[in-house]
């Protein structure tokens, strides 16, 4: 039944519970239950048992801090997001009282409801108070207002970036003219767009949601105005996925494909609503072999645009042979993939760039094979285009 334990491990109770029931509570609960333990066992037991339970309400009070209260004991690490693991490591990490350590975080507060960032700056406060370093990665304005130190890099992205725009405390940046982020840290810079008012709020419609309990959600009636921007908030474990994705998203997708509603939806009013786009963190494209071109559709239309050359009719090449998955030209060493794997006895596989294609997934046949612009210039080649940046590979075909 999912518990993990053996069906004697659910017999012996404390305070009325199992051992399968305490590692499925939620850590906000969890810690209540804990601490009346020592008060349901005999006198002599109980010293003892108030060391343990003391040893766990300061990790909890840590986890919680860091906006983990809704997580249970049981949760597989696997389902974990990103943000939610490194929240882990870092109460870990306070737990063990390290000294002389460098921590870098890669964009902890993803995620995160204003009031858990409090938490999180004070683990990284303890974290430098014992004596370690501590590298950010974010962008979050309140979690940078705390650095002592900011080095800012820029100014654009890709290869319009990668130098230090600026670098200094927090006003120094702020006076810096280089600086993006200094206007944000000042408190300086104007709305970036104007707010719908509230008269015209639902002028445009409304998606009105009605829900039965499910999980931690309670019974709720819920507007959401049609043709504007709508933020669901909450502290984490609040209930904002389970509002959205488990009860708005298929909701619509029920009505507009016109089957039954989800069990716990009671009704849903979205009219002129005809589909529901989710976008959300689940890695893109079907399989290891998906890049940005095939995911967007743009590599199809390249492979017919070089099928057309000259050169490509000549050799009689058709436009799935230019496919980099199941083509004539893909390179026949890493079959595409461009890197090849090489088994290391007694160590973990090792990945490297093919030697063959250098990792462009074609043979030199492709490389070959050059379009020409409309003015008459020479442009670039199939395995060339895909190397270059969306910006670039733009430039280089202005003429199709």
């Amino acid at each position: 039944q999912g518990t993990r334990l053996a069906k004697n491990a659910r017999e012996p109770r404390l305070r009325g519970v199992s051992l399968p029931e305490v590692c499925s509570l939620p850590l906000t609960e969890l810690v209540e239950w804990v601490k009346g333990v020592p008060f349901s066992l005999s006198e002599p037991m109980r010293p003892m048992a108030e060391s343990i339970c003391e040893s766990f309400l300061t990790v909890a009070k840590r986890l919680m801090d860091l906006g983990l209260g809704y997580l249970s004991l049981d949760r597989a690490a696997s389902t974990l997001s990103t943000g939610e693991r490194q929240r882990l490591q870092l109460a870990r990490a306070v737990r063990n009282r390290t000294t002389g350590v460098l921590y870098v975080l890669d964009e902890p507060s993803i995620g995160l409801h204003p009031s858990n960032i409090v938490g999180l700056k004070a683990v990284m406060h303890d974290l430098i108070g014992d004596g370690n370093s501590v590298v950010l990665v974010d962008h979050d304005v309140e979690i940078l207002s705390e650095a002592d130190w900011i080095v800012e890099m820029g100014p654009e992205a890709g290869a319009d970036g990668g130098e230090v725009i600026a670098e200094g405390r927090i006003p120094e940046i702020e006076e810096n003219k280089a600086s993006r982020i200094g206007p944000f840290l000042a408190g300086n810079m104007a709305p970036v767009r104007r707010r719908c008012p509230a008269e015209e709020m639902f002028a445009k419609g409304t998606i009105h949601l009605s829900t039965e309990a499910i999980h931690t959600v309670k019974p709720l009636e819920a507007d959401i105005p049609k043709g504007r921007l709508t933020v669901v908030t909450g502290v984490s474990g609040s209930g904002k996925t389970t509002l959205i994705l488990e009860s708005l998203v298929p909701a619509l997708e029920a009505v507009t494909a016109d089957k039954p509603l989800p069990a716990h939806v009671k009704n849903i009013q979205a009219e002129g609503i005809t589909r529901v786009k989710l976008i959300d963190a689940a890695p893109i494209g079907i399989n290891v072999r998906s890049t940005v071109a095939t995911y967007a559709n743009v590599h199809d239309e390249l492979r017919k645009v070089f099928a057309r050359l000259r050169g490509a009719k000549e050799k009689g090449y058709k436009a799935g042979d230019f496919s980099y998955n199941t083509g004539k030209l893909r390179c026949p060493i890493c079959d595409g993939t461009g890197s090849i794997s090489l088994d290391v006895q007694f160590l973990p596989d090792v990945e490297i760039t093919c030697p063959d294609c250098g990792g462009s997934r074609y043979q030199k046949d492709a490389a070959a094979l050059y379009r020409t612009r409309k003015d008459g210039t020479q442009a670039e080649s199939l395995p060339r285009l895909m190397e270059m940046s969306v910006d670039e590979a733009l430039a280089a075909c202005a003429d199709l």
